[in-house]
């Protein structure tokens, strides 16, 4: 089981009660081309373990119902922001030497997404 927290917000494991969004990862089939599901989730919990700890026995269950195989990745955010309209949910920093294009086009915009587009901007169908 990979855990990754957000730094940014990483101050205190154990923060109280608060809202943390947790992302994990999907393989959906076992054939090239992959296709790969993200999904992210909200919990209330006391820290960022158990955040992760119920995320993932979620995404155990969510992989049994629907055939995918979870891949044992989970990234925890404890939410800076009350649940409504506009918070952030989730926030990953990565550091990177590619240009904001190649960058988009390496990590976001590679064409295999499975996604539309709203004026100028990606949405999932």
């Amino acid at each position: 089981m990979m855990e990754h927290v957000n730094p940014a917000n990483d101050d205190a494991r154990t923060v109280g009660p608060s809202w943390f969004s947790v992302r994990c990862v999907f393989q959906v089939n076992d054939e090239s081309p992959f296709t790969y599901e993200e999904r992210i989730t909200l919990w209330r919990s006391d820290s960022f373990e158990e955040a992760i700890a119920l995320a993932e026995a979620e995404a155990s269950e969510y992989a049994r119902d629907t055939g995918l195989r979870y891949l044992d990745l989970a990234q925890a955010y404890r939410l800076a922001d009350e649940v409504d309209h506009g918070a952030e949910v989730f926030s990953l920093m990565r550091d990177s030497d590619l240009q904001p294009d190649d960058y988009l086009d390496t990590f976001f915009e590679t064409g295999t997404e499975r996604q539309g587009t709203v004026g100028d901007h990606p949405v999932q169908p």
